[in-house]
């Protein structure tokens, strides 16, 4: 491993700070950035479950997609995504629609004020993470800045192999 601790300072670190152990302290900052994440949300104007929350954001990624698309989507049961569009249609979050083409099923489309309350999370959120990073040095956000796009890039190298390898 190398200091990702800025220009010219990369020196070769100890066994704490192979995989496993960075592994941990991400996990440590994942629960962190989670309730971080949480609280943001529950301090909105309407307060949202989780799971409301990833529904509506999964329908905002994909206007017009169906039930059955959302169920996957969220990995729950058919019967239990059409209660949880029950609650966030009766809120005026989300609105049910008949396909133009196929009767039998269903679109679901944000509301205009589901996709205010969306903003208005994604705001709080974006505060108390920019005030999270604020309180860091500058040389820790630049570090940090720097190993998300290498893990990101990482990432992304190792998702494209292993699609490579389906096909």
């Amino acid at each position: 491993m190398t200091d990702l601790g800025g220009p010219g300072n990369h020196r070769a670190r100890g066994p704490g700070d192979g995989p496993e152990a960075v592994a941990s302290q991400i996990a440590d900052a994942v629960e962190s950035l989670t309730a971080l994440w949480s609280v943001a949300a529950q301090e909105a104007s309407l307060r949202l479950s989780p799971h409301q929350l990833r529904a509506l954001r999964t329908v905002q990624a994909a206007p017009g997609l169906n039930l059955t698309a959302l169920a996957d989507g969220l990995d729950i049961g058919l019967p239990t995504a059409s209660r949880l569009c029950d609650r966030l249609a009766a809120a005026g979050l989300l609105e049910r629609a008949p396909h133009p083409d196929t009767r039998r099923e269903v679109q679901l489309w944000l509301t205009t004020h589901g996709r205010h309350v969306l903003g208005e999370v994604a705001g709080r959120r974006a505060q108390a993470l920019a005030a999270a990073l604020a309180a860091m040095e500058p040389a820790e956000r630049a570090a940090l800045s720097r190993g998300l796009r290498g893990f990101l890039a990482a990432r992304n190298t190792a998702s494209d192999a292993d699609g490579a390898r389906e096909r």
